[in-house]
Formats: C-alpha cells, structure tokens, sequence
C-alpha cells in the first residue's frame, strides 16, 4: 500500500493524498487514461470504492489518485470552514500537481460527484471522461436547503451552523449556513453542462440522500452526448455492496480502453 503524501496548498495547509503510479507504455503505445477518485460530504479516502477502485487500477496498471479535501480526513483544515469553492480547488490542485500529465477518468461520489464535474468543467484537456456516484450536483440547494423545513432554516440563519443526526456517523452531520450560500456560487445543473467527453451516471433508485430523480435530472443536464445513467432498481447511497463495486470498477475501466 502507497505511504499517505502531503501537498502544500498556498494557505499553508496540506492536502493528504496517496498515489499509485501507472505502469509505463510501451514503446509506440499511447499512454493510458489515470483514474482520480473524488469522496463524498464527509467522507474521506479510505472508503471502499476507493479501495476497490485502487486495487484495480493496480491490476491493470493504471495511475490512480485519491485524497481528502480541506478538513476531511487525514488533510489539515476544520471542516466547518469547508465550502464547495474550496473543496473545487482542492480537487483541481490535486488535478494539476498530482496526477500527472495524463488525461484523467474523474470518479466522484456523492458530493464528490459535484465536484468532479466542476474541475472537469475547470479542466477540460486534462479530463478522459466522469464516473459519477449517486452523484449530489448542486445539493447544498437543490436537496439540502429545499429540503429543510422552516424551523432547520431558522437555526441555520440564527446560529450559522445545523447539527442534524446521521445514519452514517455517531456523529452529528454539520451544515453551515456559509455551505449554502458559497454552493450557489457553483450550481451547474439549471443552465446546462457542455461537456463533451464521456459520462457514467450510477444511482441506487432506493437512495434516501440523494432521490434517483435527481441523477435523472443531472444525466439531461450534461449536452455532450455520450451519457449513460444506470439505475439500480435496489441500490442505497452508498453503493458498496460487492455487485455494486463490481459494475463501478466495470464502468470505469471502460473508459481506460
């Protein structure tokens, strides 16, 4: 297993990364698409898909990045001073200064689906294609703030920040009220994504997170043309049951090839 790497960001904090580097082409081969795995809303780089996706990267020697945003993880920061803009830059310094030269299939889960897509977006040229996981495009707006009632709203703007059970954590989940109002700085399904390399959209249709119709809605947002969205009649959020990693490591090699 690759040792944890650091990357120093401008403010003085450092992202926590782990690497496993491609295997060289060969002479008069075209050197093959890296994979980067972006995680989801609190989640960090330890997840099983990552694992799984890791281990098969591996297998076929493909280059393949993941890492913890700002505040998440083993990566410096308070996850309360978190926002979309952050996490988005985040990603693309690991993008930039991390994977390389070579065209990258940007996998993301949940939030990270958001994500990938807007340093996708960001990096056009660097990018081989999306893998998108449950994917929570424009969440903070579309599904958390729609989604809270008058009385979460109300302590949300008295006290800044919403503490909510969680079914994942002992934890409680944490929202800030800068989370919603910086998201809207980045909402991308409303006007359109021009995109015009591959997208894999998977989605469990029992995801009580994020409702497959709004994977249904991200898929006719993207313009480019080659788009598939797989639904999973049984499938949860997390998407982690064995079969469910098996079509995730399927679809993602496809775009290898």
């Amino acid at each position: 297993m690759n040792e944890t790497q650091f990357l120093n960001r401008p403010d003085g904090t450092r992202l926590a990364y782990r690497a496993t580097p491609a295997k060289a082409a060969g002479q008069g081969m075209a050197s093959r698409p890296g994979i980067l795995f972006c995680g989801g809303f609190r989640s960090d780089m330890t997840g099983t898909k990552a694992i799984a996706l890791e281990t098969a990267a591996r297998q076929q020697d493909l280059g393949f990045v993941r890492f913890d945003y700002f505040g998440h993880g083993q990566s410096d920061g308070d996850f309360l001073d978190g926002t979309i803009g952050r996490w988005k830059e985040d990603t693309l310094a690991i993008l930039r200064d991390v994977c390389g030269n070579a065209p990258q299939i940007i996998v993301g889960s949940s939030m990270g689906g958001w994500l990938a897509t807007l340093a996708a977006l960001a990096m056009p040229g660097r990018t081989a294609g999306l893998v998108l996981i449950a994917p929570a495009l424009d969440f903070t707006e579309d599904l958390m703030w729609a989604g809270m009632t008058e009385q979460q709203r109300a302590v949300l703007l008295r006290d800044g920040v919403l503490r909510e059970p969680s079914q994942y954590s002992d934890q409680p989940y944490e929202y800030t009220l800068k989370l919603i109002t910086e998201g809207r700085d980045h909402m991308i399904l409303k006007p359109g994504i021009v995109y015009d390399r591959p997208v894999r959209i998977l989605q469990g249709m029992e995801d009580p997170d994020v409702p497959y119709m709004h994977a249904v809605k991200t898929a006719a947002a993207f313009q480019g043309g080659d788009t598939r969205l797989t639904l999973l009649r049984d499938g949860d959020h997390r998407l982690s049951r064995p079969q469910d990693l098996d079509l995730l490591v399927e679809t993602v090699l496809s775009l290898s090839r």
